[in-house]
């Protein structure tokens, strides 16, 4: 059967949850597809149009794939990459007794592909679909297909959630293809061209953990709903409203912001907030891991940064920031003032520039706070930002510089450690 104008030839290894949706999903978007699976009543359910397993409108796209011709499936897998160009890796990554993934599928499958390639005349793609952590792509199924001239690997995770996969696979949240071949990451996003998403494209390594990074955070926005709604309930206070009108926030709590990694946080209501919180959920003998670690979690986030700088060649060291972020003078609980404190006790010769403050403009808690860990403080500060420049050896960044600071710290040539994870 001839492949449609701008359609593919997929082959789909592995028969799964992830695998039979997205075999199905794909000959529902006009692809020739073909699953594989050792198992050969998954491999029959199919040939059937029936699934192999319970999943709400997954039967009624297999069929409507069988019928149209548009999908089949197969156990031998030499019959399914013959005709295909790219090949979908869908096998189970379960954890080992120690936390680990287990590979053993993957390298078995990546195998089996390297034994077919040496007769192909045309590249073959390789997509992972498969969770994997990053390196895997490469490190394992790169090395065990053999000579990177007859194929390109790239990582397309999956973000499907069984009970709702095949909404998930047609109305997709999210679509994320890596890899260092363009024209194989390319070629990979144009399978779901008729979908409402605009594909992510990134590098290989940035695909495997974005997959992480996505189902490590929906795990603890369940876990942090669970403990403040534990707290809540203890309080007698309604946790259900309390969530649901925090959520009403699409600007600040369900949004971008915070969501950027870079310096520690301070300023003088996060950490008051959550000691207190931590404080009266230790009263009511109510054990909240989550948020009692989030301030350690500070804590070591700062100790890395205090270790970077410490890790610079020469002792001059200039810092750029010194409020607890850009845009305020206030220093209370300044993250840049704990790791100025231990940079001085490591022997460092420290200069400071903020552009919005002054020594003799510090007064009541600003001052006490910032005099009380820093006496001479007032030896460090600069009142210009070249002062700075011309003194260190290399410049610390711990607050988004403006457009205007950042083109003359650019333009001095000064080595830049940037701790505030922002592009300037």
């Amino acid at each position: 059967m001839s492949v449609p104008a701008g359609r593919d030839r997929v082959a789909v290894l592995g028969l799964g949850y992830v695998g039979s949706v997205t075999a199905a999903g794909l000959a529902h978007l006009g692809h020739q597809v073909i699953g594989v699976d050792r198992d050969s009543y998954k491999v029959e359910s199919i040939l059937s149009g029936r699934t192999p397993f319970y999943e709400p409108g997954l039967e009624p796209l297999i069929r409507e794939g069988r019928d149209t011709g548009r999908l089949s499936a197969t156990c031998v897998l030499e019959e399914a990459l013959a005709e295909s160009n790219i090949a979908l890796i869908c096998v189970g990554t379960p954890s080992e007794r120690n936390g680990n993934l287990g590979l053993e599928q993957l390298r078995r499958v990546a195998g089996e592909i390297a034994q077919h390639l040496a007769g192909r005349s045309t590249c073959l793609i390789v997509a992972v679909r498969s969770t994997v952590f990053p390196g895997t792509c490469q490190e394992i199924a790169a090395s065990c297909l053999g000579d990177p001239g007859r194929f390109a690997v790239v990582s397309n995770p999956e973000f499907l959630r069984e009970g709702n996969a095949v909404r998930d696979f047609l109305d997709p949240s999210l679509v994320v293809i890596g890899g260092e071949n363009r024209a194989a990451v390319e070629r990979v996003a144009a399978l779901y061209q008729p979908l409402p998403v605009e594909p992510c494209l990134v590098s290989l390594r940035t695909a495997e953990m974005i997959k992480y990074a996505c189902n490590t955070f929906h795990a603890l926005k369940v876990a942090f709903a669970n403990e403040v709604g534990t707290l809540a309930s203890a309080l007698d206070v309604p946790a259900g409203e309390v969530m649901e009108t925090l959520c009403r926030d699409t600007k600040l709590n369900i949004s971008p912001a915070y969501l950027k990694p870079g310096f520690a946080f301070g300023g003088s209501c996060l950490p008051k907030d959550l000691r207190a919180l931590v404080y009266r959920a230790g009263r009511l003998d109510l054990d909240l891991p989550l948020l009692s670690t989030v301030l350690p979690s500070n804590e070591r986030h700062l100790h890395r940064a205090v270790q970077k700088v410490l890790d610079l060649p020469g002792e001059r060291i200039g810092v750029f920031g010194l409020a607890f972020k850009e845009n305020t003078d206030d220093l209370r609980e300044s993250p840049v003032v704990s790791l100025l404190e231990q940079l001085i006790g490591k022997g460092r010769s420290l200069r400071v520039f903020d552009p919005h403050i002054r020594l003799e403009g510090i007064y009541g808690s600003n001052q006490k706070f910032l005099l009380t860990a820093i006496p001479h403080i007032g030896n460090l500060l600069d009142s210009d930002l070249e002062t700075t420049l011309e003194w260190a050896e290399h410049l610390v960044i711990t607050q988004k510089p403006s457009a205007e600071h950042a083109a003359r710290i650019a333009q001095s040539g000064v080595p830049v450690l940037n701790l505030a994870g922002t592009t300037w």
